[in-house]
């Protein structure tokens, strides 16, 4: 009986991720039809527009939202939680301007994969199965940022498959990206307070272990997903 109010937690996670996987649809980047021909068919700037469409894309993107969860599992300090997400943000801010402005064209489906594959990676770090690299374990901070960079080419793929106007670009890239991070500022808060109350229970630490299994599962299903679509798509 110990061991099933242990493992309710998990059961409960894993649950949770299988119906938000499922009901994800096609793709994790896509922008709905209705927003797609908004911005397909905007000419000019749009500010709040396009803040909306940002915020709205980050708290339905699950797989960035996995993998913050992954980052912050183990972070209580806000100092800590702060520098990790601003290195995430700092990447993905990149990487959506530069690659929609550059025009910089990168295969979503291989994109998507990378960043289901930062949600394993993430996982297995919290399950300390990279302690035994060594000195050869990736910096913390430095994966973070790097992985950012992708989840950054995952948003710029879902804009660059619709034909953004020249028109007020640079101002709409801006306010989708700030509102990328009031969605993930959003989407992060809830996190850190379910996690918060979490930490206080006895099963915390009893279940942190296969908590991060079901995760790197989760990821693990996001990268056959985006590979099998990939295949499906070519």
């Amino acid at each position: 009986m110990q061991w099933t109010g242990q493992i309710k937690p998990a059961l409960l996670l894993l649950t949770a991720l299988l119906l938000t996987i499922l009901a994800a649809g096609t793709h994790a980047h896509n922008i709905a039809d209705g927003d797609a021909a908004f911005v397909a068919g905007n000419a000019g700037a749009a500010v709040f527009p396009f803040i909306y469409l940002g915020a709205k894309h980050m708290v339905t993107g699950y797989d960035h939202l996995l993998f913050l969860a992954g980052v912050v599992f183990f972070l209580s300090r806000p100092g800590q939680i702060v520098q990790y997400v601003t290195l995430f943000a700092i990447g993905h801010s990149i990487t959506l301007i530069v690659g929609v402005l550059a025009d910089i064209h990168a295969n979503a489906y291989l994109i998507d994969a990378v960043i289901a594959l930062s949600v394993v990676y993430k996982a297995l770090e919290n399950m300390g199965a990279l302690d035994r690299l060594g000195r050869w374990h990736p910096d913390t901070r430095l994966a973070v940022l790097v992985f950012g960079l992708f989840h950054g080419f995952g948003l710029a793929t879902s804009l660059q498959e619709l034909d953004l106007h020249p028109d007020g670009l640079i101002i709409n890239l801006i306010s989708f990206n700030i509102g990328v991070e009031i969605g993930q500022i959003i989407g992060l808060s809830l996190i850190v307070a379910a996690f918060s109350v979490w930490r206080k229970h006895p099963s915390f630490e009893n279940t942190a272990f296969i908590s991060n299994a079901v995760l790197m599962s989760a990821g693990f299903m996001l990268l056959i997903y985006q590979l099998t679509a990939w295949q499906l798509a070519s």
